[in-house]
């Protein structure tokens, strides 16, 4: 996806990083697989040389690896590692827009950036199929919002974007919380309720944050991002930081006067906003066709210009984010962007999803749209990369989740007190909270915070 540039660079970087944790399992799988005979001084050179899990050719007596063994690995291992940076040209569908030019359709990636994404995207689709199964076995309790089907529109962003820019949503935030830097276990914890959760156990499904990445929520009001996302936006442009807010929302919170609101100030303001409507089609069980007179949400920012992409292509979510962006951080003011995806699950766990729609309609969209298998479908076919491959990073994903719902599940509860505690930053221990009955208050009557 990336040309030689050192903007280009940068932005590989970040996304190997972001992949590191995913791939850390697939890659202690394949060192499993492949031991190593050699002495401690060889072994330490194998280590030098980042070969391990590499397959070695020995020359040494009784199979033994020898210096030059390692040497004439690593050469091959630099070659493929370079042939797998080569630069690739891939179309994707035309943008739609509104007020400005197109992005080009022709993108460029490469092996090694394909696979970290593939990587990301799958991890991601398994971490909600976890969750699925955690919620029909009652270990999930009250809202879940499930992303499965949207995730390149995620991953797709991140690749775009860096730790610095800010990312505010609604309640379908679980794949943001996990692009953002937790782990899986923490995700599962919060949803679990436990203790050991990013919001310690008390915001569950539709309140995930962390703030130290610049992820703010997880918001459970319908639209109430919306404006935050403008803050968060004004809050860059008063320090100077360079950052760019992005103020993701569906098709549904597409009509909540309070975007248009943001909009307006945005504008007048020349904030560094870029409004993202993940239209998958339906709000809640409404489709856009009947929920919106005009289902065209790239044109709502009426004076702000707008693009229209494929949501379930990542490289066109990546490209459309890097002109949006790159139109913010030139000080011209806010865009606003639509990716055109879909969500397999129902709107929460408690709507089955087919009343609406038919199981046909999902199925065609999974058949012929899904982003997780339009990438492995190019690495195997485009890329020359081995089913094998493949194949074992998926199955050490699926261990990696399954650990990480065990570590949740044997996780604890929050303990009661925690039930007063965080009302306020810093807050006094003596501050009176008022329970059901003045029996149960907590604190000293008449101490604030």
């Amino acid at each position: 996806f990336l040309a030689t540039s050192r903007a280009s660079a940068a932005s590989l970087v970040m996304l190997l990083r972001r992949s590191e944790l995913l791939l850390r399992g697939a890659a202690s799988a394949r060192r499993r697989g492949v031991a190593h005979k050699a002495g401690p001084a060889v072994q330490r050179l194998i280590t030098q040389h980042g070969l391990h899990g590499a397959p070695i050719e020995a020359s040494g007596p009784r199979g033994t690896i020898t210096p030059a063994d390692v040497v004439a690995a690593s050469r091959i291992k630099a070659a493929e590692d370079e042939k797998a940076r080569t630069p690739v040209r891939v179309s994707v569908l035309p943008f739609e827009t509104y007020m400005c030019e197109a992005p080009s359709v022709e993108v460029t990636t490469n092996r090694t950036e394909m696979l970290a994404y593939y990587t990301q995207m799958y991890t991601m689709r398994r971490l909600e199929l976890g969750a699925d199964a955690l919620y029909k076995s009652k270990h999930i309790k009250g809202f879940c919002h499930l992303y499965d089907g949207q995730e390149a529109v995620c991953v797709g962003m991140e690749a775009a974007i860096s730790m610095k820019d800010s990312i505010i949503t609604a309640y379908r935030d679980h794949c943001y919380q996990l692009s953002r830097g937790d782990s899986p276990a923490s995700i599962y914890a919060e949803l679990m309720g436990r203790a050991s959760g990013c919001a310690r156990g008390k915001g569950g499904s539709m309140h995930m944050y962390m703030a130290k990445n610049n992820f703010f929520g997880g918001n459970g009001i319908v639209g109430a991002q919306q404006p935050l996302g403008a803050g968060l936006a004004f809050a860059h442009k008063y320090k100077g930081d360079g950052g760019v807010a992005l103020a993701l929302y569906g098709d549904g919170a597409a009509n909540q006067g309070q975007l248009f609101e943001a909009m307006n100030m945005a504008a007048l303001w020349k904030l560094p906003c870029i409004f993202v409507c993940e239209n998958n089609r339906y709000g809640m069980g409404t489709s856009t066709a009947r929920g919106s007179a005009m289902p065209e949400y790239y044109k709502r920012g009426q004076y702000m210009p707008g693009v229209c992409a494929d949501g379930m292509n990542v490289l066109a979510v990546r490209e459309a984010v890097k002109y949006a962006t790159a139109h913010c951080r030139s000080g011209a003011g806010p865009f606003v962007l639509e990716f055109d995806t879909y969500r397999y699950h129902g709107h929460s766990m408690s709507d089955p999803g087919v009343t609406y729609r038919d199981r046909t309609e999902v199925a065609g969209v999974r058949e012929s749209r899904d982003p997780v298998n339009k990438a492995r479908a190019w690495l195997t076919d485009k890329a020359g990369v081995p089913e094998a491959e493949l194949k074992a990073i998926e199955v050490a994903t699926r261990k990696s989740i399954d650990a990480e719902i065990a570590l949740a599940k044997a996780a604890s509860a929050p303990p009661d007190s925690d039930i007063i505690d965080c009302i306020y930053v810093g807050q006094n221990p003596k501050m009176f909270v008022r329970g059901c009955d003045m029996s149960k208050s907590h604190g000293e009557f008449g101490v604030s915070c």
